[in-house]
This record gives structure tokens, sequence and C-alpha cells, in this order.
């Protein structure tokens, strides 16, 4: 007996309350700026400058036992995280420990860094300190303009990708759907306080791949759709699609957050931060796939049989509203 979260036949109609749910979507991408502008992101070290110690020790390293022993020194944002490389041996234990910037300093001053020194020598005593470097404000300037350019070109490209495959109106429904998943990842992160680094910009780009796979599931559905049904309007058309495509993308969705759950609980504090981005993304992500890129192409319409102009945003959604 197969496992279904969604019956076989269902007959939703995800467009009898299109303006409630952009609606939602317009309310919380509001939100989400106005957090934004307001109070900004609490960016970590690798966006606000700090200082990175390399430790090496025969020990095993308890990343908990690190953390309590510099807690005392109040140092702020402390990342530990423990390096892992087949070419290491058995004795050498590697962990990076990274300390944000003081008092708007370039970097951890020497005193600081002799007393994380100190602190950790008390836990492991034949610790060794390989290296020490820091990351002033300049560097970390450019990173953001880095990440964001990034992420701009990953929906540029999007944009491209999806209009060769398609046509500009699917184009333009992936991308507003892209816009609208990253822009409610940042804003939760800015209303939360939770801290923006390297590795949420990574997350970012993973939540634009996943939520595209996810449009281009339906779209290659409506696509499909609409060569068979030429005669249905473009609301049954998508209506058809999204239904015939619902089983696979509830259970898509279920088993990823499955993994990704048990990731936020077991993986411990380093990863945190990026899986409660992936958790948030996957969430919005499916529900951007049905409830924004869809009803944005059923705004903007298509071509019924792909050699007829498209109807008029007018006529669609006039057809939404009967």
């Amino acid at each position: 007996m197969r496992l279904k979260l969604v019956p076989q036949n269902t007959s939703f109609d995800f467009f009898s309350r299109w303006k409630v749910w952009l609606g939602i979507s317009g309310l919380m991408m509001v939100i989400a700026f106005t957090s934004f502008m307001l109070q900004g992101l609490n960016f970590g070290i690798d966006f606000r400058g700090g200082t990175t110690i390399r430790t090496e020790s025969a020990q095993e390293i308890d990343v908990g036992a690190y953390r309590d022993a510099i807690a005392p020194l109040e140092l702020g944002d402390v990342t530990i995280t423990e390096i892992f490389d087949p070419t290491f041996g058995e004795d050498q234990n590697v962990a990076m420990i990274r300390i944000q910037a003081q008092a708007d300093a370039e970097a951890v001053s020497a005193a600081t860094v002799t007393a994380v020194e100190q602190a950790l020598q008390g836990v492991v005593p034949d610790i060794e300190f390989v290296s020490v470097e820091s990351v002033g404000p300049k560097v970390s300037g450019e990173l953001i303009q880095t990440a964001v350019i990034a992420v701009v070109l990953a929906i540029g490209a999007v944009l491209v990708y999806i209009w060769l495959r398609f046509e500009w109106q699917f184009a333009l429904g992936a991308v507003a759907a892209l816009v609208h998943d990253v822009i409610l990842t940042i804003g939760i992160f800015s209303e939360l306080q939770i801290r923006f680094d390297l590795a949420i910009i990574a997350a970012l780009l993973t939540i634009v791949g996943y939520s595209l796979n996810d449009t281009v599931v339906v779209f290659d559905r409506v696509r499909e759709n609409l060569r068979k049904y030429k005669k249905k309007e473009l609301k049954e058309v998508l209506n058809i699609s999204i239904n015939e495509t619902l089983s696979r993308t509830v259970m898509t969705s279920v088993t990823t957050l499955l993994a990704l759950i048990s990731l936020y609980v077991l993986g411990g504090d380093v990863i945190r931060g990026f899986v409660f981005a992936m958790i948030w993304g996957v969430i919005v992500g499916t529900y951007s796939s049905v409830f924004v890129a869809s009803t944005i192409l059923l705004w903007l319409g298509v071509k019924r049989d792909w050699s007829k102009p498209s109807n008029t945003a007018g006529n669609q959604f006039a057809n939404i509203d009967a």
C-alpha cells in the first residue's frame, strides 16, 4: 500500500480566492521590507568583520566545551566549526573559531585573542594555535556586494531560461515567485534577528533553485494541457495542471521538510541558520509556485494553441471572477 498525502484525483479551485492569496503575499512582503528598512539584518562575522583563529590538537574537538570556555569572555558572535579533511592524521583535529569585531574595530584586539587562547588551553592543554587572521569592514562590504550580485544574477538567469523554454509570461510569473521567496526569507531573518552570514546566501540560492524546480513542473503540465484542452479557459487549464501535480508537490515538500527538520534539531548551532532558511524557503517556495507564479501567469495570459495571440489581462481576470 502506497502512502498518499494527497488524493489521486483532486479538483481544488486555486483561483477562487486569488485576491486573498495575493493580498497575503503582498502584506508579508511589505512587512518584510519594512523590517529590513527599520532594523536591518543581524550580520554575522562574514559581513561584519572579525578575527578567525585556527586551532589544532590531538584531542577530539568538543564544540560545546570550546563554546563554554569562551562564553565568559562575552565576545558576542562566536562561531566554532570543526574542519574535516581526509589528509589529516588521526591525531590532527582542526577547528576554526571566528570572533566578531568588537566596538567597530577592524579586528579583535591582541589582548582578546590571548584571552581566548588561555581559555581554550584550560580545556585542551595540548591545543595549538596555527593561525590568526582578521577580516576588516572593507572586505565584509565587498562580500555583501558580491552576495547581492550572486542572487540577482541567479534570478536573471532564471528569467532567461524560462523565457527560452516557455514564453515570457511564464518567465515573469516564475521570477515574481522567486523574488517573493527571497524577500520573505530575508524578511524573516530581519524580523527574528537571526544571524545572517554567507551560509544564508547559499541557502537563498538553494531556495531559488528549489522554488524554480517546483514552478517548472507546474508550468510543464500547463503547457501540455494548453495543447490538450484547447477550448478550456486558462483558469480551468491552470487548475487542472496544479491539481495533477499537487501530489508530487506535496510529497516532495514534506519529505524535504522531514530531512531539514531533523537537521535543525540534531545538526547543531553551526548549520541551524542555514537549515532554518531552507525550511522557510521550502514552505514559501511551495506556496509561491501555486499561488503567485500561476496567478501572475493567469493575469498575463498565454497563447491558447501556441499560434493565436495571447488573451488580455482583463479578459483573464474577468474569467477568474466569473
